[in-house]
């Protein structure tokens, strides 16, 4: 598959063979089909055998010698793909999905070849096939963008990146995963920023993976490690200086009723509680009172908190706005990170904490208020910011460098920024 890849690069008569030779293919494996004895295997069949490169889905952490290795290898790839001149650019004027007949088909088709979307045995052509659907689905999965097999605005975009601003990605890259290659426990929980996800991690495999919503590029989620030690379920929310400021004091302006909406109490120095209609919110003195959410389904972190000591006040949560999760953008918070299904984290961070099953979890999400579990056994945590990475031969990871630290802007591609 590599050597047929870079006869592609190299020789200028490639594209017309792999033409008439794919065209065979297709015909050998239309053929295939008929004669299967099971509809349901369509798939498999048919856009199996014109993929390319590795499973882009895996159990593998983000954090391993492996994925040094395959990202190494990506790199000699990506190389070879840069010094002879990259894939083309595909024209962003059409929307090109399944069933559609376009001269800027061929021109994608060129693309996902080149990066090993695409084998080459699924020919040149202008049709918009079940190759070109399968090959455009993994190319976003590697993307982190919804696998729909539409070339809509942001897949686009991250077609049209230059194949040396993407080696340059994983080489950046690489520095950073080759400093957390070593051993970082036997239980750990990854939160990798740009790419808005979680892993649990068990004796070297992922066991568990969560979408989350990261920090604002005004208000970014920090780097850095630390150890899970505490959950708090049904907590308190105390709002930090800074949304008190740039988000609450504008709100109450607008909507004296704004705290008492959101069971927000306002509590003096000295422990008391203080009436909003008694404050002076067109200045910034508010900010020197506690804003205290009570509990409840409306509680800025919901059901759960997870704590670990560190200097940024940070932490991870659930939160009452499942609906965010489904974005494709998932730069909301102001630094803490929301986690999609964190009850499954939290039951098995509380694995080994004697006496905490998913049941009592569920009960004490329903019958109590802020209640507090030490863990008996703190698990690591690294907040990370890797925006590309590898986990297999041909499978190549990469994300939007949503807060500008890969160096250069065409990565910066994010509706986000």
């Amino acid at each position: 598959m590599k050597t047929n890849r870079r006869m592609f690069l190299t020789a200028a008569g490639a594209a017309a063979t792999a033409a008439m030779t794919g065209a065979a293919s297709a015909q050998d494996l239309i053929e295939a089909i008929i004669r299967s004895p099971r509809r349901g295997a369509w798939n498999d069949q048919f856009d199996a055998r014109a993929s390319s490169g590795g499973k882009v889905a895996s159990n593998l952490p983000i954090f391993s010698q492996e994925t040094v290795s395959y990202v190494e290898r990506a790199i000699m790839e990506y190389s070879s793909i840069a010094a002879q001149g990259g894939w083309p650019r595909v024209p962003d004027d059409k929307k090109l999905e399944l069933g559609v007949v376009d001269p800027n088909v061929e021109i994608l088709r060129r693309r996902l070849m080149i990066s090993g979307d695409l084998s080459q045995r699924a020919g040149m052509s202008q049709s918009f096939d079940s190759y070109v659907d399968a090959a455009v689905k993994r190319f976003q999965a590697r993307h982190g963008l919804p696998a729909d097999g539409v070339t809509g605005r942001h897949t686009f975009a991250a077609l049209n990146v230059p194949a040396a601003i993407r080696l340059g990605q994983l080489e950046t890259n690489l520095v950073r995963l080759r400093s957390m290659s070593g051993f970082l426990g036997d239980r750990y929980v990854v939160v990798n920023i740009p790419a808005a996800e979680i892993e649990a991690v068990d004796n070297g495999r992922v066991m568990l993976r969560h979408t989350a919503i990261v920090g604002k590029v005004d208000r970014q989620t920090p780097i850095l490690n630390s150890k899970i030690n505490e959950i708090i379920i049904n907590p308190y929310w105390n709002a930090p200086v800074s949304i008190v400021r740039k988000d609450i004091i504008p709100l109450m302006r607008k909507n004296p009723n704004y705290l008492t909406d959101n069971n927000i109490r306002l509590i003096a120095p000295d422990g008391s509680e203080v009436d909003p209609l008694t404050v002076d919110w067109s200045t910034d003195d508010a900010a020197k009172y506690r804003f205290r959410q009570d509990p409840g389904r409306i509680n800025a972190m919901a059901s759960i908190k997870i704590n670990f000591p560190n200097p940024h006040a940070v932490y991870m949560h659930d939160t009452p706005q499942q609906g965010l999760f489904r974005d494709l953008d998932r730069f909301y918070s102001s630094g803490c990170v929301r986690v999609q299904n964190v009850r499954d984290l939290v039951t098995w961070l509380l694995r080994e904490t004697d006496g905490w099953d998913r049941r009592r979890i569920e009960q004490t999400i329903q019958n109590d208020e802020d209640v507090r579990v030490s863990l008996n056994n703190p698990v690591p945590v690294y907040f990370t910011y890797i925006s590309a990475w590898s986990t297999g031969d041909g499978a190549v990871h990469l994300r939007d460098d949503i807060y500008g630290r890969d160096g250069a802007s065409e990565l910066q591609i994010s509706t986000a920024l």
